[in-house]
């Protein structure tokens, strides 16, 4: 570059140092964070109308100048409005009146051009805009055909980061593009240079269109690079080779299976199995539909490891989820699980509990049964990372809910012992494709289809108290008809009590109207109203800030029905298997997510009787919280769900997910719509790090790497490969 700028190049070189810092709280500190930093919206001027020929009613925007302006006192309440006439090239004028115009006088005032946008309404026989949308812009920028209007805030205008990014534009030449030039033909891309000012300053749609095309490859294939140099450093060191064998604890298993496999789970067996025969270590995800059977899978998997001599550890994100799946691994392996005990079989293993809350004596004795290799499954909390922890030799790692785990995590675990153990990741919540794609692209996806024999269905029901308050006493009478017919019944709030910093789930992806609402409802809060609804029935509470031990005690009497129901928070979202349980009940459903809630519902029909799921919630219909609800009672697909999920969501929270918190450069890239350009950008992302490992002859798509997902996680993954 000529002027000795290029993308890395801080901002006061080429605006000046007063320039720069007004950028700087935008995040724009280089010549590369501005150049992304990409209109959030463009006015076409072919599009505009004139304010001749505006009809009430409809949705307007003009470019048009300030003709006048002032302060008014507003009539009916205090304050003051801003009063304007605009006028647009052709002579047309228009009113547009502001709130709050105190605020706005010293942007807003005679000679100001900008472009104007809202509903055209009638006021004392005039046409208005009342409290438009406004974005000043330069008069010379009103004879564009096009006029890009940017993420801005109080003290930095659209306006003047658009003047900045000309400004640079002026004085820099194109980029050197990393996209190797066979690629760009293939695909038909414009070069980086001419697709960075065709976004920021286009001559027609054609070049919008190109330049948006051509950036969310670049974003596509950033994300999918860094997740191949991940595949890449996993396979990097051997794994221990754990073949299947015909007469190990795997084979005694099936031959005691009280039921078939399905056609998913002997499908997906397969795949698991050849993976750990390999000398290279397994990074599959196994994804299936709440109540898919993957616990079989997992623990089929994990016999097969201790069939080879090895170890196998299952990492849980609680610890009521780690108590739970000890107890069932136990209970599945019956006498081949006692491994130790009396009477046990002389092949059997032991499976240990290892949590971080464990008193010392129960944890000195699961430490050295995982070291000294007498427990051949180890099931654990985040305490199984801890350094203090050794194995005799792990095979193989079991992640389950990977989606509560970070990627450090799951690197802890497989940086263990001279080999890399295997990795079979499990989430019970199922992931559109191109989430899939993008977020676990350095793992091979199964998909566990199918659902055991003797799942019964499981009747969703919204129960709208805005229209009918009266409908919650109906709520508890049904817990006590599935009470009294044998059954027992969950309560689940989003809370558990106390400050709402300590606990508050994050707010539903939706905005309702913006009116403040009243706190989520709390199991400590609700509790002692729910025992005086079910008086006479045994009721428990469990939540996460209960001692380990009381955490333990309660949900090992709810299984044993010792209790008819359980009031909790979300603890028992997933891997809580209790066959009798048939009713759940979500109190405020609307702030939970639509995978959550799919997770929730999942608890119950686990046995022979039907499942009940009541979502109760205040909000009024019509609102977008009602209609996630309706989705989820007119749907049990959790595939389906995912996808609605994903639309409702915002996208940046599920990339967030590959991200380690760091900032994202993915600011175009969606995974709703650009499906077909995340699967060629894998294809392309495998190819080049397969020629070039850790690519070592493309530094530019390195550096690529760390612009899509920041520096922070471009120093994981290059320096893992």
């Amino acid at each position: 570059m000529d002027d000795g700028f290029d993308l890395d190049s801080r901002l006061d070189g080429p605006l000046g140092r007063k320039a720069a810092d007004a950028l700087a709280p935008l995040g724009l500190e280089t010549v590369g964070d501005l150049l992304r930093h990409y209109p959030r919206r463009y006015v076409d001027r072919g599009r505009l109308t004139e304010i001749a020929g505006l009809v009430a009613g409809e949705h307007v925007t003009v470019v048009a100048a300030v003709a006048r302006a002032e302060l008014r006192e507003m009539r009916n309440r205090r304050g003051k409005m801003l009063k304007a006439v605009i006028r647009d090239e052709k002579g047309g004028e228009l009113d547009a009146t502001f709130f709050n115009g105190w605020k706005l006088q010293g942007f807003i005032k005679q000679g100001v051009v900008g472009v104007f946008s809202g509903k055209v309404g009638v006021f004392n026989n005039r046409l208005q805009l009342t409290h438009p949308q406004f974005e000043e812009i330069e008069e010379s920028d009103s004879l564009r055909p096009f006029l890009s209007v940017y993420p801005a805030n109080a003290k930095v205008t659209s306006q003047a980061i658009a003047r900045s990014v000309r400004q640079v534009l002026e004085q820099i030449d194109d980029p050197t593009d990393p996209l190797p030039e066979s690629l760009r033909e293939r695909e038909k891309l414009p070069e980086l240079g001419r697709a960075l000012r065709r976004i920021h300053v286009p001559e027609t749609e054609a070049d919008l269109f190109a330049a948006r095309h051509r950036l969310v490859w670049d974003e596509a294939l950033g994300v999918q690079l860094a997740l191949a140099l991940r595949r890449e450093a996993a396979v990097a060191r051997p794994a221990p080779v754990c073949p299947r064998r015909d007469d190990g604890l795997l084979a005694a298993f099936d031959a005691d299976l009280p039921f078939p496999l399905t056609e998913g789970q002997q499908e997906v067996g397969e795949q698991v199995a050849a993976d750990l025969a390999r000398e290279y270590p397994m990074n599959r995800l196994v994804q299936g539909d709440v109540g898919a059977g993957k616990t079989i899978v997992a623990l089929r998997a994990m016999l097969q490891a201790v069939d080879a001599g090895t170890q196998a550890a299952m990492l849980a994100p609680t610890e009521v989820l780690a108590a739970q799946h000890a107890r069932s691994l136990r209970a599945m392996l019956g006498a081949l699980g006692r491994g130790g005990e009396l009477g046990a079989g002389e092949d059997a293993t032991a499976v240990t509990l290892l949590t971080g809350s464990m008193g010392a004596k129960a944890k000195r004795q699961a430490l050295l049964d995982a070291q000294s290799g007498a427990a051949g499954i180890v099931v654990g909390t985040h305490a199984l990372i801890q350094d203090t922890v050794g194995f005799a030799e792990l095979g193989l790692v079991v992640v389950d809910e990977q989606h509560r785990f970070g990627v450090e995590q799951r690197d802890a675990l497989r940086a263990r012992g001279e080999k890399a153990p295997h990795m079979l990741v499990m989430t019970a919540t199922p992931i559109p494709r191109t989430v899939a794609m993008t977020v676990y692209g350095d793992l091979a996806v199964s998909e566990l289809k199918g659902l055991p024999k003797g799942r019964s269905p499981v009747a969703t029901t919204v129960v709208p108290l805005a229209e009918h308050p009266s409908w919650i006493e109906r709520v508890w009478q049904r817990i006590r008809e599935e009470v009294e017919a044998g059954h027992q019944c969950y309560v689940v709030c989003p809370r558990v009590g106390g400050t709402e910093k300590e606990d508050a789930e994050e707010p539903p992806p939706d905005d309702d109207g913006g009116e403040e609402r009243r706190a989520p409802l709390a199991v400590l809060d609700i509790a002692p109203l729910i025992e005086e609804k079910l008086a006479g029935l045994r009721v428990g509470i469990l939540h996460g800030k209960l001692p380990p031990e009381e955490k333990d005690t309660v949900m090992r009497a709810f299984e044993r029905a010792e209790l008819d129901v359980l009031v909790a928070t979300t603890v028992i979202e997933v891997g809580v298997d209790v066959p009798n349980a048939t009713g759940i009940v979500l109190l405020d459903a609307d702030r939970f997510g639509l995978s959550q809630l799919h997770q929730l519902r999942g608890r119950v029909g686990r046995g022979s009787a039907p499942g009940l799921c009541l979502l109760v919630t205040d909000m009024p219909a019509a609102t977008a919280a009602r209609e996630r609800l309706d989705a989820i009672a007119g749907t049990t697909d959790g595939f389906e769900l995912a996808r609605l999920d994903l639309e409702l969501r915002r996208e940046g929270d599920v990339l967030g997910s590959s991200q380690s918190g760091s900032r994202s450069g993915l600011k175009l890239l969606s995974l709703l719509r650009h499906g077909e350009v995340i699967e060629k950008a894998q294809v392309y992302a495998r190819h080049l790090v397969a020629e070039n490992p850790g690519l070592a002859g493309h530094p530019r798509l390195r550096d690529l790497v760390g612009e899509t997902l920041g520096d922070e996680e471009r120093a994981a993954y290059l320096d893992k490969s």
